[in-house]
């Protein structure tokens, strides 16, 4: 889901984390206080980098490192008669974190009850049956990627058309690989333009740099994105069609359909909060929660019975068990908990210090333009999450196109390396030894062709 990237990761400013009060800040930039949080930092990057080999949670180190690198900051505060600074700073960045995961909780929530009711299970088991050519079954998954991902988010999307394309590719590990080359960038893409379609749009999204509405003048840049790598990469596919498969198909649940209104009545619902009534897009997405919980109680009530077969002898049947807590639990828990560990950390960070001499590098010497476009390179090798985190807290001077040419590259950048994005990520493990980091990286130079003409389209048509 996402060693380099830190050194871009930490240029937060020091005085975005002031709330409404400002707060003297003590530069520790040459303390060994600073140091030794850079060096936490980094190691427990390298960490998360490394999951898949260590088979460690992601989230467990830079929790750790989040705690550690606060208590120094704290200490060293304190140690000057301050024991004020620290906390509010500190309370800044947790009420950032706390919008941004409730938010996050009510639509996995949602994406769980529809996967309950087997939505997208139905949508896979149409796919197979009809019988499509493969390269029918690659424009199709990579499209579907594109629409469903600004709804949902590029990771589920993603693992979902996955999972189509390894039902219908067995024995053609050419068209595995490049399926999911085509669905990672598709899904990247389609999430670039949506306040809902990638963490980093939704964080660009509460922060308030762009507004709703604005994000769509991104919907043609990224569609660039996708399609041109596509037009390539297409060739490179086996002729024929798979064989087809007379199986049964996956029968929907009672109230998938509702649920799929309900998360979008849920979106309007966050919309019209934000641009109506002025206040954070998280408090419609908790209203559009009870949506689904009233939802799942009439589910619970009125559900059709089913037969138990472990008791047939006496016949006796249950009710639709449906329960909207079991699709709470099962959100992403290491996700969101691996934010909080990223957001803390890089605050504090920022706090310290570390971004004066990169903010005005980047955006001073380099110009906008520049560092934008390199900080979607940047998101290739690590993920983007944290570097929007630093953009955004780093508040450099810019207008509207480039705040959207930012959110463009950091959305889409990932796509270049398949350790970019958490759909790429996911996938290698999907899809192990058919879609590998190398498979994915022989299709980088097409990607960023893709990559630089969406730039040149959203200049051409925003700028």
């Amino acid at each position: 889901m996402k060693v380099l990237f830190l050194i871009l990761s930490v240029f937060v400013p020091n005085v975005a984390f002031c709330s409404s009060e400002e707060v003297p800040i003590i530069d520790l930039t040459q303390h060994w206080v600073g140091y030794t949080a850079l060096a936490l930092f980094a190691f427990s990057y390298i960490l998360v980098v490394l999951e898949e080999q260590l088979h460690l949670r992601k989230s467990k180190p830079v929790l750790l490192a989040a705690g550690i690198i606060w208590v120094l900051i704290a200490f060293t505060y304190n140690s000057n008669g301050d024991n004020h600074s620290a906390e509010v700073a500190i309370r800044h960045n947790f009420l950032e974190y706390a919008e941004l995961f409730f938010f996050l909780l009510v639509a996995m929530t949602y994406i769980n009850a529809m996967l309950e009711r087997r939505v997208f299970d139905t949508l896979r088991d149409w796919l197979v049956l009809k019988g499509f050519s493969y390269r029918a079954l690659f424009w199709l998954t990579g499209i579907l990627a594109f629409v469903i991902s600004p709804i949902a988010d590029n990771l589920t999307t993603s693992l979902i058309m996955c999972a189509v394309i390894l039902a219908v590719g067995e024995g053609q590990p050419k068209f595995v690989a490049v399926g999911c080359v085509n669905i990672v960038v598709g899904a990247n893409a389609g999430g670039a333009f949506s306040p809902f379609g990638d963490i980093t749009t939704l964080m660009v999204w509460q922060k308030g740099v762009v507004e709703f509405a604005d994000f769509f003048k991104l919907f043609v840049p990224a569609v660039v994105n996708f399609v041109i790598p596509a037009l390539i990469m297409q060739y490179a596919l086996p002729a024929g069609r798979p064989q087809s498969n007379d199986g049964e198909r996956v029968k929907m649940k009672t109230g998938g359909l509702t649920i799929v209104v309900l998360f979008l009545l849920t979106i309007v619902t966050a919309v019209s909060f934000h641009n109506f009534l002025h206040l954070p897009p998280v408090f419609g997405m908790m209203t559009g929660l009870a949506y689904l919980k009233f939802f799942g109680y009439y589910l619970r009530k009125q559900g059709k019975p089913g037969v138990d077969t472990s008791d047939m002898p006496t016949g006796h049947v249950i009710e639709d068990d449906f329960d909207i807590f079991d699709r709470i639990a099962k959100a992403e828990w290491d996700t969101l908990f691996f934010f909080y560990g990223v957001i803390l950390a890089v605050g504090g960070l920022g706090f310290i210090g570390y971004l004066g001499v990169t903010s005005e590098f980047l955006y001073g010497e380099l110009g906008a333009t520049t560092a934008n476009i390199l900080v979607g390179v940047i998101s290739a090798i690590v993920d983007n999450i944290p570097v929007m985190f630093a953009v955004l807290t780093m508040n450099p001077d810019m207008d509207q196109v480039q705040w959207l040419l930012v959110t463009l590259t950091a959305g889409v950048g990932g796509s270049l390396l398949s350790i970019g994005s958490a759909a790429g990520v996911a996938l290698m493990g999907q899809a192990r030894g058919q879609y590998t980091f190398f498979s994915h990286l022989r299709w980088t130079p097409v990607i960023a062709l893709g990559y630089v003409a969406s730039i040149w389209v959203h200049f051409l048509i925003n700028g």
